[in-house]
């Protein structure tokens, strides 16, 4: 039979490893904001490499930028590069 000692120590390992458990970074335990966001980040991708025939990289979009002068092309994110190369 364990001692008291044994059964507190025990007790107290068993609540460290909850926490940590909860602490984890995984889908599960994200937000649900989050976890939205992040399927519908998939879902565009999926979409983008299942077809289009524009550019699709963002290295491609920055090239084209590029060739075509953008301001502040450096800074923007795979987005933001094909809206802006979409309206100018």
């Amino acid at each position: 039979m364990a001692t008291k000692k044994q059964t507190q120590a025990a007790k107290k390992n068993i609540r460290k490893a909850q926490d940590a458990a909860k602490q984890q970074k995984s889908l599960a335990n994200l937000p649900k904001a989050t976890k939205t966001a992040l399927g519908k980040q998939g879902a565009a991708v999926a979409q983008r490499k299942r077809g289009a025939t524009s550019p699709k990289t963002r290295q491609e979009l920055y090239d084209e930028a590029k060739r075509r002068g953008l301001r502040g092309r450096s800074k923007m994110g795979r987005d933001e590069l094909a809206r802006a190369l979409g309206t100018s």
